[in-house]
């Protein structure tokens, strides 16, 4: 199987070139002009258009069981609007419940992936400890290239992780060579908060981001990044929704610490009025965890993206549909959290960062795809548009428009957070391992066609980061 992507401008993180680039048995195989190809390679004509590494969405939740219901995506159908979107490879979650072994819990989730459509690989969570899973990390990290362990500082009586698992499973992040994330919020104070709603008589999903303020998220934010410091370890902070959190990663950057952070694409361009609507259905179906913000909040993420402090971009991809969420009609807590937007968010991105000034071509590639490959170790295979990497192109029309709409996108939900919104810059073409899934809205998704991607552990730049701790380390006084 063989393609060449002809007359296009090829964009990078880094550069931005007028080249054709030929595919051959799932890698690019050359990049150039006049290439000499098989006359029986498949042809797309790219011209007027960019080809770009496929997008990489670091933070998804396919088939996630989750308060009581299971997320209404499963990997193949959300697999399969990703690529109609233009994003080739998932970041997902496997997420043990409390007392189960991390390797049960792995496979289980490995097997639900098996239908996906698109290259996935997993973070996974540590919700709970004992010497089992400091046991698994080991075997997680080393057999089955997993680099980054999640955190949920949230959902008390649930999933979350307190202070004493935080510390332990940072310093065996270290000891592994894997880099631990975290679901920001202080779960004690939200707990607190929705009982406070609930007794005054606030049961509607207007309650929801009353009792998740950004202050929850900038403490919780704050103390994982010292837990941090002290493990001596980098620290990845998901989805970071407000100032507060954005303050505290760019204080610990710019005093030399390694923190980096990710922000959604809902974040970024809707506003905490949706939770005031009339409609339950709109305001329940925008129920997610962080909460969406102010615009002054929105303003300040914007700004954390263009000025380096914020590094991927992704969607918290979990979606319910309207049934599901009516779960909570009575009881705002009993919502189940998520959003869709796995098919939409290179376009938003584009729309509201590309054509408004705010990202450079080559910022919208590194932000939608290769700095979340270098963060966790799949570059230069993934993220780049190089001789040698996985053949997962997107060939992006700037002029095409669509509109958006649960009417027409491909993602098995019947709510779309961007509901009615026109968007100008669209996929033409996606490339999954060389062949073309998503052609002039056509998608030709394959079940099981996604692989699994292992990635490397990268113990020196831990061990760099260790050694330069204690450079810093007062040293003991000789007498």
């Amino acid at each position: 199987m063989s393609v060449l992507i002809k007359g296009g401008t090829v964009v990078t993180a880094d550069h931005t070139f007028q080249a054709d680039v030929y595919c051959e048995n799932g890698k690019i195989a050359a990049i150039g002009e006049n290439l000499e190809v098989p006359s029986s390679a498949e042809v797309v004509d790219a011209s007027g258009q960019y080809v770009m590494p496929g997008g990489i969405d670091p933070h998804t939740h396919m088939q996630f069981p989750f308060m009581g219901t299971v997320a209404s995506d499963d990997f193949y159908t959300g697999t399969a609007a990703a690529l109609a979107g233009g994003t080739t490879s998932i970041i997902d979650f496997v997420i043990p419940q409390p007392g189960q072994r991390l390797l049960d819990a792995y496979n289980q989730w490995r097997e639900w992936a098996e239908k996906a459509a698109a290259d996935y690989t997993f973070h996974v969570a540590i919700t709970w400890w004992d010497d089992s899973v400091h046991e698994d990390m080991q075997t997680l990290v080393h057999e089955h290239g997993v680099n980054s362990f999640k955190h949920f500082m949230a959902y008390k009586n649930a999933i979350m992780a307190d202070d004493e698992t935080l510390v332990k499973s940072f310093r065996r992040c270290v000891e592994l060579g894997a880099m631990p994330t975290v679901h920001a919020e202080n779960g004690e104070l939200v707990y607190q908060l929705q009982q406070e709603m609930l007794e005054k008589g606030l049961t509607g999903p207007e309650a929801h981001p009353l009792s998740r303020p950004p202050f929850v998220e900038g403490e919780a934010a704050n103390r994982a990044i010292q837990v941090a410091q002290a493990m001596h370890t980098p620290i990845y902070i998901v989805h970071v929704s407000c100032k507060d959190s954005l303050d505290a990663i760019t204080r610990a950057r710019s005093a030399g610490q390694r923190v980096y952070g990710e922000v959604l694409a809902g974040h970024l361009v809707i506003d905490d009025g949706v939770y005031r609507s009339e409609d339950f259905d709109v305001a329940a179906g925008h129920v997610m965890s962080p909460p969406f913000r102010s615009k002054e909040h929105q303003a300040a993420l914007w700004n954390g993206l263009q000025g380096g402090n914020l590094h991927t971009t992704a969607t918290d991809h979990c979606c319910f549909c309207r049934d599901q969420k009516a779960a909570g009609k009575d009881d705002f807590t009993k919502i189940p959290n998520g959003t869709a937007g796995v098919e939409d968010r290179l376009a938003i991105l584009w729309d509201e960062g590309v054509n408004n000034g705010r990202l450079t071509l080559n910022e919208f590639v590194a932000v939608t795809s290769t700095n979340t490959a270098k963060l966790f170790n799949i570059y230069p295979r993934k993220g780049s548009i190089s001789e040698g990497a996985d053949a997962d192109i997107v060939v992006w029309d700037p002029q095409g428009t669509r509109t958006i709409s649960a009417d027409t996108h491909h993602m098995n939900v019947d709510f779309n957070i961007f509901e009615g919104r026109t968007v100008k810059g669209i996929p033409t073409h996606t490339l999954s391992h060389g062949k073309v899934v998503w052609r002039n809205g056509e998608l030709n998704a394959e079940r099981g066609a996604g692989r699994y991607v292992k990635r490397p552990a990268f113990a020196p730049v831990l061990e760099a980061v260790a050694r330069q701790t204690e450079l810093n380390e007062p040293q003991p006084v000789k007498r």
